[in-house]
């Protein structure tokens, strides 16, 4: 595995669902690393937020969900979609990040007993033991007038640890496999891939892995509306930032071109900063706010088996990217162009993080945003979503207690909410309802979805 926290693999709480609103006002106030806003302590010991802002607790892993099978374990990337016939209610694409190795959370039971009512085509792949593998995606109903979940079922199985992912304009969800595993020795098949699956999905689909978009250590994907071309990061210490350009706009599974990004004028480009000289220059060589005209270098036999996409990718020119993960697209209020925003969670000089822009256009640019000073100001950003306002909310898979964070487009830096709960787990899978109102996210250990609610324009610079 490439991750840190995640090799660490917890037994998920298997509890019942139950829903609980707690209102944050009026306690006393949380320490707050960030000069810009102090967090109140929750009674609750599970989120502490700004004055006026309140949670619920949509669900959590364990218990038995609306088409009978157990709720997966280990929330991860997520994206909410409009109601198609309810503009009171949200549809919620949850992935579920479990690994090769990861012993609970299986949707079909402790004995895997219900594993009979899954078809060949819909179980992606086994274990060399026989046994399942329990990544996938679930869809949550969600209510955001009465605050309740209302429904969720099983769409995606049998892949591997499905970390984050993107949002399509057709509305889909891309989920992504974070591990890349070989046929014949860990699983029957090969594994690394992107899967994509509608959000009005009422049931199990059937598996089927978009090879042509690269077999690698997946994490993010943002879709530029225009064009249709797919962005995506590689959480791994030496990995490229690729896009995918399809054949057919919006139909991915017709095949296309995978190329990755490179550096005009810097070929083989390390951006990681680190002290260390390996291909990167030393630490601090790029500084925020410095930006780089860019190529896009095409890439073959993408789905080796070999897994050497990136090495062969860097050799070509293409730049590394250390642990490249949370991802999105859009416009920032005031902006005529849409952007694409991705972490390093790694990267920096103080190997805490580094936050990039990427403008399409006929000469492309790269920025970096934001670099991190130290973990006690942004500790390992992961998954991240571009508010409506414009700032970006960054979750926090660091090594102590982990943040919400907030990037102002000035580079400025705030805490928006800490988890309180003794597991200090990582956010993952930070969305936006479609009206803006209701930030949905996850915390991975033990397995909690939130809303959050409260006056957004507090926030605003």
């Amino acid at each position: 595995m490439t991750l840190s926290r995640r090799n660490f693999m917890r037994s998920a709480q298997a509890v019942g669902l139950f829903y609980a609103s707690f209102s944050l006002a009026g306690c006393a106030r949380a320490h707050s690393a960030n000069p810009r806003f102090a967090l109140n302590p929750d009674p609750a010991g599970r989120l502490d937020l700004p004055e006026g802002f309140s949670y619920t607790l949509v669900s959590e892993t364990g218990g038995t969900m609306s088409d009978g099978f157990f709720r997966p374990g280990r929330p991860d990337g997520m994206a909410c979609f409009a109601h198609p016939e309810d503009r009171n209610k949200c549809i919620l694409m949850r992935n579920h990040e479990n690994w090769l190795d990861t012993p609970t959370g299986s949707p079909f039971g402790k004995g895997n007993e219900l594993l009979g009512r899954v078809s060949d085509s819909q179980l992606y792949d086994r274990k060399a033991d026989g046994s399942p593998f329990f990544g996938g995606v679930t869809r949550v109903v969600y209510d955001l007038k009465t605050k309740r979940m209302v429904s969720d079922h099983l769409v995606l199985t049998g892949t591997a640890a499905n970390c984050a992912g993107g949002k399509t304009p057709w509305g889909s969800w891309l989920t992504c496999e974070e591990e890349v595993l070989d046929a014949g020795k860990e699983a029957g098949k090969y594994h690394g891939f992107v899967f994509e699956t509608p959000a009005a999905a009422t049931g199990l689909i059937d598996a089927v892995p978009l090879k042509a978009m690269g077999r690698f250590a997946h994490e993010a994907a943002a879709v530029d509306p225009e064009t249709g071309i797919v962005y995506m990061t590689e959480d791994a210490r030496s990995g490229l930032f690729y896009r995918f350009i399809p054949k057919v706009k919006g139909r991915l599974a017709e095949g296309g071109q995978l190329q990755a990004l490179a550096i005009r004028g810097w070929k083989s480009a390390v951006t990681n900063n680190w002290p260390q000289d390996w291909g990167g220059g030393g630490a601090g060589r790029i500084k925020p706010g410095q930006q780089f005209e860019i190529d896009w270098i095409d890439l073959d036999d993408v789905e080796s088996p070999d897994g050497d996409l990136a090495a062969r990718g860097h050799a070509a020119g293409a730049a590394y990217f250390c642990r490249g993960e949370g991802m999105d697209y859009g416009l920032r209020p005031g902006s005529t162009e849409g952007e694409v925003f991705f972490t390093c969670t790694q990267g920096g000089t103080s190997q805490t993080g580094q936050v990039w822009r990427y403008t399409p256009g006929e000469t492309g640019t790269l920025t970096l945003l934001y670099e991190s000073p130290s973990a006690d100001t942004l500790d390992l950003c992961d998954n991240m979503t571009l508010a409506p306002w414009g700032d970006l909310i960054l979750c926090e898979d660091g090594r102590g207690s982990n943040y919400l964070r907030g990037l102002t487009p000035n580079g400025k830096i705030y805490d928006f909410a800490r988890n309180a709960h003794k597991d200090e787990a990582e956010f993952c899978g930070a969305c936006f309802s479609p009206d803006g109102k209701t930030l949905f996210v996850n915390v991975q250990e033990p397995g909690f979805t939130y809303a959050i609610t409260g006056p957004w324009e507090s926030l605003r610079v």
